[in-house]
């Protein structure tokens, strides 16, 4: 009776919701249910919704306190001291007793937000109890008081809560498999499980806006969101507004489903313009207004846009008014200093109840499986294609991310990377926007004097960069600049021992290496504070199936699939129009074909030796033309170096070598790679100088443009 009281007393607080029930009813006998810990109110949830005959593991020390001891009466409890190496035994004999066992792996609550250490004694109980597991996600409950994030969420006395029960699990080891080595198996297995879980309880079907309004919901309508380097912060009620009043313009100038394309930089503004395209079941499509009149005229054929967004004062600060007139031959453009005119106060009026939900909002973009926004590849190996994300590829991406590294709401994030690049986009803008972080939008990547300099102004917490871009910052930074930075990702490109050493040893930070592609949203493998490995990229993110293709010629390793909610709907291509072309395997229909070729080990980090592409063979042997990359690199660490292959009548192929090294000798080179160890079929035939590398503005190095020049070089 008095569990009922307890139930009726939630429900109308909290409104609990119990999804997954008939899960319970999948176990006969012993059971070892594992929960994430958000508050405590957590012990209390489970004792009333879960079945009667579950007893509670608690520690010993918070069994004698005083506010517990009442609360214990009425359930069933087994203390256990987790100093005892004994307690494992308790709890395992317990359990074969055909007992329903309730553990919080943490083995504490929550002060980021997300999943804390996670303890391996779960998993070799359950493994010596021959008990499977039943994984519960408790959502909502970190929003309450009771919970340890005061400072950090904004909290609330009585938030939605909802107990997320999952299917049981076997943690199955191969019985070869013992001692130490067993006992840190099956804890990986079960911090895998948990990770999982978080993942797969989240809300991905949605759509952008829709999301937005919900992180408000969450976070609060005065939360500061958002800044660029105009200086003026908007909290989430504000960019709502702006995302009404500037959706509605654009909106009648547009058609729905429209790809419109977006030709501006990094500011709340164009994040606003994005936003209010989706709102209204447009798709924008991010333009590189790097890439030069010709791919830009490719991008807007392949995905048949037929207007261009952009704005006069960026035109003529980045100087692209001959792009702009090449455009123009092709597509309308429209200036948004012409559509902010036009914005009257009815207008203003109007979006500003909208945003207060004074008014029904009309959110077209019902289809969360179908297109979000379009990003084109860099064109660093060809022409640019159209990478089709749906709603719900880039919120997976975001939850994935979200998942498995700790950010909070009291984080604040440097976004240095341009918004048409994924990376940029997914991780550097959406996250944070989803998950309450504020983030600062800095507009080029290539200030390498300013950039640390706002980052010590604004107190960043987290940064997004490549191994370029980070090299440059921590050659021009003071050493205090980064004081405030607990979480440094690199991703888009290769991260250099050098550039790992220069920042542990000048500011104290271990850079984490992650790895993705346009085609996954981008993200799909990433090293955390808790798991990371030099040289890797990390371990893939939960939700991601992956196969390995074996590449002749390749001894170890193989071509990376993926399969996965973050795969992409499709490409746009310009010699088909329009027309989307699925994603292709061999693997079969949902499958990506990534290009790079990796090798696992069995902790599961990843390890990139390249692209299948970037691959000589000369002789009847595959060389990596990235190892003679990092080669060069090793010896010349301050310069940059692109290793390319041409026809050879000889030995099919052979290997050039580019750089900005002034005076490169390959006698020097040789020398260099004897000491190192690589063979003789590693070496560039020739060294070829040039004054400045090309690049990308993610810091890439312009691979076709550098072809190019090496080509006419050879032919003259």
């Amino acid at each position: 009776m008095f569990r009922k009281f307890v139930r009726l007393i939630l429900t109308l607080c909290y409104r609990v919701k119990l999804v997954g029930s008939e899960h319970l009813d999948q176990i006969e006998g012993r059971a070892l249910i594992v929960a994430n810990h958000a508050s405590f109110l957590d012990p209390i949830l489970l004792w009333a919704y879960l079945p009667d005959d579950v007893t509670f593991a608690i520690n010993t020390h918070i069994a004698k306190k005083f506010w517990a001891k009442p609360a214990l009466r009425f359930c069933r409890v087994l203390p256990v001291d987790t100093g005892n190496p004994m307690s494992v035994k308790t709890l395992t004999h317990h359990l074969k007793e055909n007992q329903r066992v309730v553990l919080f792996p943490e083995g504490r609550i929550t002060v980021t937000g997300a999943l804390m250490k996670i303890y391996d004694g779960a998993g070799l109980i359950a493994d010596k109890s021959d008990s499977p597991l039943l994984p519960v996600r408790i959502d909502g409950a970190q929003y309450t008081p009771f919970s340890r994030l005061r400072g950090i969420v904004r909290l609330r006395w009585f938030p939605t809560i909802t107990l997320n029960i999952l299917p049981p699990v076997r943690l199955e080891v191969p019985p070869e498999v013992t001692g130490d080595q067993r006992r840190m198996k099956l804890g990986a297995m079960l911090e895998q499980l948990m990770t999982d879980m978080v993942f797969s309880t989240g809300d991905h079907r949605r759509t952008l806006f829709q999301a937005v309004l919900d992180a408000r919901k969450i976070h609060g309508n005065r939360r500061v969101i958002m800044e660029d380097m105009q200086r003026m912060p908007v909290t989430y009620s504000a960019l709502v507004t702006r995302i009404l009043a500037l959706g509605g313009k654009l909106g009648k100038m547009t058609d729905e489903k429209e790809a419109v394309g977006l030709l501006l930089p990094s500011t709340i503004t164009t994040v606003s313009v994005l936003l209010g395209l989706s709102s209204r079941g447009r798709i924008p499509a991010m333009l590189n207004y790097t890439a030069g009149s010709t791919n830009l005229l490719s991008a807007c054929a392949a995905a048949e846009i037929k207007t261009v967004i952009t704005a006069k004062r960026f035109i003529e600060m980045a100087k692209l008014e001959n792009d702009l007139a090449q455009l123009a031959t092709q597509v309308k453009i429209v200036f948004l200093e012409d559509v902010a005119a036009s914005i009257t106060f009815i207008d203003k009026a109007m979006a500003l109840l909208g945003s207060l939900g004074l008014y029904k909002r009309h959110d077209h973009s019902a289809d969360v499986d179908g297109p979000a926004v379009i990003l084109f590849t860099s064109g660093s190996e060809g022409r640019p294609k159209g990478v089709v994300l749906s709603h719900v590829n880039l919120l997976s991406n975001c939850h994935q991310l979200s998942s498995k590294i700790d950010f909070n709401a009291h984080d604040r994030l440097l976004n240095v990377l341009p918004l048409f690049h994924s990376f940029g986009l997914t991780a550097g803008t959406l996250t944070p926007l989803f998950s309450g972080m504020y983030c600062f939008l800095y507009p080029s990547p290539l200030h390498y004097r300013v950039i640390p300099e706002v980052s010590y102004d604004i107190n960043a917490t987290i940064l997004f960069a490549t191994n370029t871009f980070l090299a440059g910052y921590a050659k021009h930074a003071h050493a205090y600049d980064f004081y405030s930075v607990r979480l440094v990702f690199a991703g888009a490109e290769k991260l250099m021992p050098e550039t790992r050493r220069l920042w542990s040893e000048k500011f104290g930070i271990r850079i984490l290496e992650g790895y993705g592609v346009t085609e996954t949203s981008p993200a799909l493998a990433a090293n955390t504070a808790m798991h990371c490995r030099t040289g890797s990229v990390g371990r893939l993110l939960p939700g991601i199936r992956h196969q390995l293709e074996r590449v002749e010629g390749i001894a170890e390793g193989g071509k990376l699939h993926v399969s996965g909610p973050n795969v992409m709907l499709g490409y746009y291509l310009s010699t088909e129009p329009g027309k989307l072309k699925p994603p292709s395997s061999v693997f079969g229909p949902g499958w990506h074909d990534t290009g790079d070729l990796v090798t696992i080990d069995e902790e599961g980090y990843v390890f990139i030796r390249g692209r299948v592409k970037r691959f000589a063979k000369i002789g009847g042997e595959m060389v990596s033309l990235t190892a003679v990359e990092e080669m060069a690199a090793k010896l010349w660490p301050d310069n940059l170096h692109m290793a390319a292959s041409l026809p050879d009548p000889q030995k099919g192929e052979r290997i050039l070598l580019i750089t900005d090294r002034p005076k490169a000798e390959r006698a020097e080179l040789i020398e260099h790679a004897r000491k190192e160890g690589y063979s003789e079929i590693h070496l560039p035939r020739s060294i070829h100088v040039v004054d400045h590398m090309p690049l990308l503005v993610t810091g890439k190095i312009d691979m076709q443009a550098a072809l190019t020049w090496l080509k006419q070089k050879e032919a003259a």
